[in-house]
C-alpha cells in the first residue's frame, strides 16, 4: 500500500475531502495528514489586506519556513503533496519542489504542479477558471499553465477556514459561472474546499469534466508512488478507465 504524506497548513479545513477520496482509491492509499505551521507572525488572514495575505502565502511556502518546519513531520513516505493552492504558485514551483524532495526524501507533488500534469495528461487546451482567489492572485496561477483559459471567475473569497465552510451549493455556482463553450475542462483550484462527493453536479453545471484541488494533488501523489489509481465511480476525468 502507498503510504502518501500529505502537506496541510491548518487544522480543520479541507483534509478531510483528501481523506474521503482517498479512501475510495482501488488500491487504497495510506494517507497521512502532515500539518506544519504557518510562520509564527501569522494569525487568522480572514479581514487581512491583499498584500499581508499574499506575504503570508508566500512565506507559508518559502524554503526558508520549509527547512524549518518540514524535518520533523514529513519522512517515511513513498511521496509528499503540498496541498497549499495558492502558496505553491505564488512561489516558483520547481525550486519548491526541489526543496520538498530534499526535506522529505521522496518525490514531491504540489497542488499547481498537479494541475499541470493533469491537464498535460488529459491533453486539455482550452480551460476554464474558477477561481476562489483576488483576480491578481489567479493570474499567477494562470500564468503556471499550459493551457488557455478561455473565462474565469474570481470570487475573492476569504480565509481557508472560511472556505472550508463554503456549503455545495456555493461551489457549484462558482462552477456554473464559470463554465464555458470553449472550455475542455473546469479547473477549481483551492484545497479547503470540499468536493469529492461533488463530481457529478459540478460536472453537469459545466457541461464538461471539472478538475478540483483534492483529484489533481491525490492523482499526482499517487502515480508518483507508482500507483495508477482506479477509484469509485464519480471521482473526475483523472480517474476514468
Amino acid at each position: 500500500m502507498a503510504r502518501i504524506g500529505l502537506l496541510y497548513p491548518t487544522r480543520n479545513a479541507g483534509e478531510d475531502d483528501f481523506a474521503d477520496l482517498a479512501g475510495r482509491f482501488r488500491p487504497t492509499l495510506d494517507l497521512a495528514v502532515r500539518y506544519f505551521p504557518w510562520p509564527a507572525d501569522v494569525n487568522d488572514l480572514a479581514g487581512q489586506n491583499l498584500a499581508t495575505v499574499a506575504d503570508a502565502v508566500r512565506r507559508l511556502g518559502s524554503e526558508e519556513h520549509l527547512d524549518a518546519v518540514l524535518p520533523e513531520v514529513a519522512t517515511g513516505f513513498d511521496s509528499v503533496a503540498f496541498a497549499v493552492t495558492s502558496s505553491s504558485f505564488l512561489v516558483d514551483p520547481d525550486h519548491q519542489l526541489a526543496t520538498l524532495r530534499r526535506l522529505c526524501g521522496a518525490p514531491a507533488t504540489s497542488t499547481t504542479s498537479a494541475f499541470q500534469d493533469a491537464i498535460r495528461v488529459l491533453g486539455l487546451h482550452t480551460v476554464s477558471l474558477a477561481s476562489v482567489y483576488h483576480p491578481s492572485f489567479s493570474d499567477h496561477f494562470v500564468n503556471r499553465l499550459d493551457a488557455h483559459v478561455v473565462h474565469r471567475v474570481d470570487a475573492s473569497a476569504g480565509s481557508d477556514r472560511e472556505l472550508a465552510a463554503w456549503p455545495p451549493e456555493r461551489i457549484v455556482d462558482l462552477v456554473a459561472r464559470a463554465a464555458h463553450p470553449k472550455a475542455q475542462a473546469v479547473l477549481l483550484p483551492e484545497t479547503a474546499l470540499h468536493t469529492s462527493r461533488l463530481t457529478a453536479e459540478l460536472e453537469r453545471a459545466a457541461g464538461c469534466p471539472v478538475l478540483t484541488a483534492t483529484q489533481v494533488t491525490l492523482w499526482s501523489a499517487a502515480r508518483l508512488a507508482g500507483v495508477d489509481p482506479a477509484v469509485a465511480e464519480g471521482a473526475g476525468p483523472l480517474f476514468r478507465p
